[in-house]
């Protein structure tokens, strides 16, 4: 069991991977406050939207007496989607009304993602234009106007497609 003693928190530092300096420079882009002294685990979580590239991070450990210790460092390739022609399961699914559909593409062009009814009518297009790939794309279906029922998105790219069950409950 982990435990806490006169935690204040946790400040996140970050560095760029590959600058032309050959001296490594931490940069404080968040911080976390703690609980302070706790006999139980605690998650702590922080997202750095800003970060793009190769970075590293480390965790700067502060206690309440100004003590401080720093974490051990981690690489993270940021702001990359893979190169993949992939389609997100929908969230939520079962969904009322709406839910949102994710995709990657492994090669940029036109593109559609299409929902269908059990019987394969089109009831909605969600995509139909030129998208890049490497980006991540979401798309929300709105299904107020359906009854319950299975649907299916098919998202079609360069001679490719792929499709996923989804599920309106109302």
């Amino acid at each position: 069991m982990a435990t806490e003693l006169n935690n204040y928190g946790f400040e996140v530092q970050r560095s760029v991977i590959g600058n032309q300096s050959s001296e490594t420079k931490w940069g404080k882009v968040g911080f976390v406050a703690a609980r302070g002294t706790a006999n139980t685990s605690k998650a702590y979580s922080y997202t750095d939207a800003t970060a793009n590239g190769k970075v590293a991070y480390r965790l700067k450990q502060i206690d309440h007496n100004g003590q401080f210790e720093y974490s051990q460092e981690i690489e993270a390739e940021a702001g990359s989607v893979p190169k993949v022609f992939a389609l997100d399961q929908n969230y939520p699914n079962p969904f009322n009304p709406t839910t949102t559909i994710g995709f990657t593409l492994q090669t940029s062009g036109l593109t559609t993602l299409k929902v269908y009814d059990a019987i394969g009518r089109e009831v909605a297009t969600l995509a139909n234009e030129a998208l890049q790939a490497g980006v991540y794309y979401q798309k929300t279906f709105d299904g107020s106007n359906l009854s319950s029922g299975v649907y299916f998105a098919r998202l079609v790219s360069n001679g490719k497609q792929i499709s996923k069950k989804l599920m309106l409950l109302k």
